[in-house]
């Protein structure tokens, strides 16, 4: 039998979860469509985002629901650091999106008792990604592994040779491989783009008459 207190206790843990979905839900579609998918464009890191942080959201909301040890669920994340995807290399900056979308979950999971602690976290998380990932930010910047077919002893040549093939300004190199026998070295490379000149527009001239674009009619 539940008591009249135990269903007094229910109905407002009820109401902060659903708050909290509604937050989450809200909150996941923003940095997985809004601001992930439309600059990078893969669905399939847009669909995990959005199962690993609905999975978060679930068992924190679980947890709180039948009172349960938060320690219990940071455990539970803890053993997601330790599984490593192998399907696909993802970039450093596709794993800063995988730890908010993390952290997006936690955060409605847990603060959804306090609904404006909630709702301004989450607007300082989707912020932070949108200006850090904003492609005004460092736009000209690059980072290329090139293989070369030559070992360099001096550092300038290989600066040299890196600004020649990539036609940009070198700002730091590191050579992770060599390989004498073939002749052949590795570098990570980070370097900046030359800043793009506008193209002027020739006209082409062609011995077929042409309409004119402004008149609308008439052979020149």
């Amino acid at each position: 039998m539940i008591n009249e207190s135990d269903r007094n206790l229910e109905e407002p843990v009820a109401g902060h979860v659903l708050y909290g979905l509604a937050a989450n839900l809200t909150a996941i579609t923003v940095l997985a469509h809004v601001i992930y998918f439309r600059r990078h464009h893969r669905r399939d890191l847009r669909l995990a985002y959005i199962a690993v942080n609905v999975g978060v959201f679930t068992v924190v909301s679980l947890l709180l629901a039948e009172r349960a040890d938060v320690a219990v669920g940071f455990g539970l994340f803890a053993v997601l650091s330790i599984i490593r995807l192998r399907s696909d290399a993802i970039t450093q900056e596709e794993v800063g999106y995988y730890f908010v979308a993390l952290a997006l979950g936690l955060v409605n999971g847990i603060a959804a008792v306090i609904p404006w602690l909630a709702v301004l976290l989450d607007v300082v998380l989707l912020t932070m990604m949108y200006i850090a990932d904003h492609p005004r930010f460092a736009s000209r910047t690059r980072r290329q592994v090139v293989t070369l077919d030559v070992v360099h002893a001096d550092p300038a040549a290989l600066h040299a040779d890196l600004e020649h093939r990539l036609g940009g300004t070198v700002l730091t190199c590191t050579v992770t491989e060599v390989d004498y026998v073939r002749d052949v070295s590795v570098v990570d490379v980070r370097f900046r783009l030359p800043v793009a000149k506008p193209r002027s527009v020739h006209q082409t001239r062609t011995p077929y008459p042409t309409v004119s674009p402004a008149r609308g009619g008439g052979a020149r």
